[in-house]
């Protein structure tokens, strides 16, 4: 069926206190555990020690799930304990960083393919702004920018199972909108908008839009017949068709 929720934006409590408090509880809700075991993937991060412990912090004494970590910077897995430990999981849950950099890694060892299994076996996929986009054919990044903060927004090519291209921080960082309007002008596609604090949850062919903050939400970015379009998608409690909402 596939489980994906991504999350535009917000703290876990790194840094700052958490944000995306009730979006977790759902991803929790989602797994049909009541202590599921939630793998944290921190590849954007460069495996931050600080970002691991935040996040430990959050999903095990927060939410009392049982959490172990994915750190591939210096790795010494072998393939038998990756595979275990990646489809031995209730979550994935893959934190914000440099996306360009983490799909390398992550092709580099041989994650990207147990990720897609992992979608498979209906184990919850999901994270925020790197790993809110992870899951989509592509994703509008600044990867470029942890050498020149000045560089352009970028397309990073993602896992590919979502049909569509996948936008964090719409709401937070100014240069986002005009630089994913750029990119769909000649995309044959539609592209998925999320703000800080909002996140599109998918459940098979179904999806809906949650939240844990007020005013925030997600939008559906697409261009038809030479005329742009932004429409924010309406949020229900209901799930309606993913299929029909790709369709321009």
């Amino acid at each position: 069926m596939g489980k994906i929720v991504s999350i535009g934006g917000g703290s876990i409590g790194f840094r700052r206190k958490p944000q995306t408090t009730s979006i977790d509880k759902e991803i929790i809700r989602l797994s049909g555990k009541k202590k599921p075991k939630v793998l944290f993937v921190p590849t954007a991060f460069h495996d931050s020690a600080e970002y691991v412990e935040a996040f430990h912090n959050h999903y095990e004494k927060r939410l009392g799930c049982e959490v172990r970590s994915l750190l591939l910077h210096d790795a010494k897995y072998t393939p038998l304990e990756l595979r275990t430990l990646i489809l031995g999981s209730d979550i994935i849950y893959v934190g914000g960083g440099n996306t360009l950099k983490m799909m390398k890694k992550w092709r580099e060892f041989g994650v990207d393919k147990l990720l897609q299994e992992a979608f498979k076996k209906d184990i919850v996929l999901c994270g925020l702004s790197a790993g809110s986009i992870c899951w989509y054919q592509q994703g509008n990044s600044d990867s470029w920018r942890d050498h020149n903060k000045k560089a352009p927004l970028i397309l990073v090519r993602g896992l590919g199972l979502v049909n569509a291209v996948g936008c964090p921080h719409y709401d937070t960082e100014g240069d986002r909108k005009p630089f994913l309007k750029k990119m769909m002008k000649n995309h044959p596609g539609v592209a998925i908008a999320f703000d800080n604090c909002a996140a599109f949850e998918i459940v098979g062919d179904w999806y809906r839009v949650i939240t844990s903050a007020k005013g925030v939400g997600c939008y559906k970015v697409y261009w038809k017949q030479g005329k742009y379009y932004c429409e924010k998608i309406v949020q229900k409690k209901e799930f309606k068709s993913l299929s029909e909402l790709l369709q321009k």
